[in-house]
């Protein structure tokens, strides 16, 4: 719709780009905005949403606000009161790249005019697109992938994301990705970067030196920018893991061409403080980002809030390993209920997140069944996030976050057990099964993270993961109670996975599905249909 179309929904008020943005929502964006408006709370909202689906650390709130509330914190400089260097104080970039040279063991200290600072991550993509793309460029990125990406460079700049189908094949293969920019030239849709995240998003893969080198020599022959995303590079949490940062290479193939962002909104548990990084050795990137800057700048008492974090080691060498204990502790028990109920997942040593394997839950395997399936599960109050948001493409994966409090992800599980769509439990003969295949973890149930690229996604999922046919009838409402022990939460995992299965399709299906078409399949449907639409009027 443009300025003065009547057709409703559209506002006359807006261009055409402008109610684009406007009605623009994704799973992800919808989950998140049902959950900003009735989150749970222990006292003032107990009936509220459980957040299991965006990637925060809750797991650290009481060491951040013990450090955050010190006397050197509160200090206001009158320079903080006035506008910075639009690329981020230089006492901030300073100890960016002091921090970034130490962590990321970089062979060369990092240099302070090579950082730029922005509000998050999401504004430096958004950034980045529009300084090296023009409208209707392209950028490649592996799927799945965060989904937030698609918007990050598309809202502002018209930039497309080409999707490159991993899934759980974590390896890049630059062969595949030289064929697809052959095809991809020859329509006529120009590639000016490749984006990687390490360690991943969602899958939580950590890509080894040589899988970097491969990445980054692929960009270099095409002349490709390489923005490689290491926001969860300190969340590492097991000891046998290890990460390396591209800016630990002795020398990289194309170091004009390769930019890396980081943050302390997962590293250091603060995404509320909106602090994003790039390192980056082209000035020319430097000087147009810093154009850029003015829109995206972060306040000077919260710089100086970063500066002072970065600055006290002390501190941050107590942190990091606490973080890390919890991070494990809240892994095993998600992973460990994952395991109870026979779900296959991949079993990785990093990030906020598990990815799940919930094929076999699903009535038919369909994009249009998960997301029925994710309403549920958002109607009972709990919010995951669907592999289709992250462009995941066989139906029937999830990211679960499991860095929350224990009785936070223990209330979530217990209020997907209670109810559940009949048909949809795997029967008593394949509860079986699982547990007598599931003597050995390793083969029935995880995913391991020793195996070889090719073999972590398919070899053993394909045999005892394929999706369960179901003979109920779609149109079926009727609902079941589980076996679950109101008093007895912890033993309710079970029900994740009842809500695990209610999400997907990405925002086109509101497109493809009338509210009469869907009230046929679900007739509760309808009325979150019409609500969505009046909201898109509001």
């Amino acid at each position: 719709c443009a300025a003065g179309d009547k057709t409703p929904g559209c506002s006359a008020y807006l261009s055409k780009r402008g109610n684009s943005i406007r009605q623009h929502q994704g799973i992800l964006q919808e989950g998140y905005t049902q959950y900003h408006a009735d989150r749970h709370h222990d006292t003032d909202n107990p009936d509220g949403i459980i957040n299991m689906g965006t990637s925060e650390n809750k797991l650290c709130y009481d060491l951040l606000h013990k450090r955050l509330t010190q006397p050197d914190m509160l200090d206001i400089d009158p320079s903080l009161l006035q506008y910075p260097d639009w690329k981020g104080h230089k006492f901030l970039r300073e100890e960016v790249a002091s921090f970034l040279s130490h962590y990321c063991a970089s062979q060369n200290p990092l240099k302070a005019d090579n950082v730029v600072v922005m509000n998050g991550c999401g504004s430096i993509f958004s950034s980045i697109a529009a300084v090296i793309c023009d409208p209707q460029d392209a950028i490649l990125i592996p799927t799945p992938f965060y989904g937030v990406i698609t918007e990050d460079v598309h809202l502002y700049s018209e930039v497309k994301l080409f999707h490159v189908p991993l899934d759980c094949e974590v390896t890049i293969k630059p062969n595949l990705l030289a064929k697809l920019m052959v095809s991809l030239a020859l329509k006529g849709l120009i590639i000016r970067a490749v984006i990687l995240v390490n360690p991943h998003n969602p899958l939580a893969e950590i890509y080894t030196p040589k899988e970097m080198i491969a990445f980054l020599e692929f960009a270099k022959r095409h002349e490709l920018h390489a923005i490689v995303d290491e926001v969860y590079m300190l969340t590492v949490f097991d000891e046998s893991a290890t990460f390396h940062s591209v800016l630990s290479m002795d020398s990289l193939p194309d170091p004009q061409r390769t930019h890396v962002m980081w943050g302390i909104s997962k590293d250091f548990a603060m995404a509320g403080l909106r602090v994003g990084i790039l390192y980056t050795e082209n000035r020319d990137l430097v000087e147009a980002l810093d154009q850029l800057g003015s829109f995206h700048g972060v306040p000077g008492p919260t710089q100086h809030q970063v500066a002072r974090l970065l600055q006290d080691r002390d501190w941050v060498n107590e942190f990091l390993p606490e973080n890390r204990r919890r991070l494990k502790t809240a892994h095993n028990y998600l992973t460990g209920e994952l395991q109870s109920m026979g779900v296959p997942y991949l079993h990785r040593p990093a990030a906020f997140y598990v990815w799940a394997d919930l094929r076999k839950y699903l009535r038919e395997p369909s994009f249009a069944e998960e997301l029925s399936l994710w309403r549920r599960f958002l109607r009972h109050k709990v919010v995951v996030s669907c592999g289709q948001a992250f462009s995941c493409s066989t139906p029937g994966w999830f990211r679960i976050v499991f860095t929350d409090q224990q009785q936070h992800l223990q209330l979530g599980q217990f209020r997907v057990c209670t109810v559940t769509p009949l048909g949809t439990r795997p029967s008593d003969e394949s509860k079986k099964s699982v547990k007598e295949d599931g003597a050995d973890p390793d083969n029935a149930v995880i995913v391991n993270s020793t195996l070889s690229p090719q073999s972590k996604s398919s070899e053993q999922l394909k045999e005892k993961d394929s999706p369960v046919p179901d003979t109920t009838p779609p149109a079926s409402e009727e609902f079941e109670l589980l076996d679950c022990e109101a008093s007895k939460p912890t033993e309710s995992l079970s029900s994740l996975i009842g809500v695990l299965r209610n999400q997907i399709h990405s925002s086109d299906w509101l497109e493809k599905n009338t509210p009469e078409l869907s009230a046929g399949e679900d007739p509760e449907i309808l009325d979150v249909f019409k609500d969505l639409l009046q909201r898109a009027k509001k």
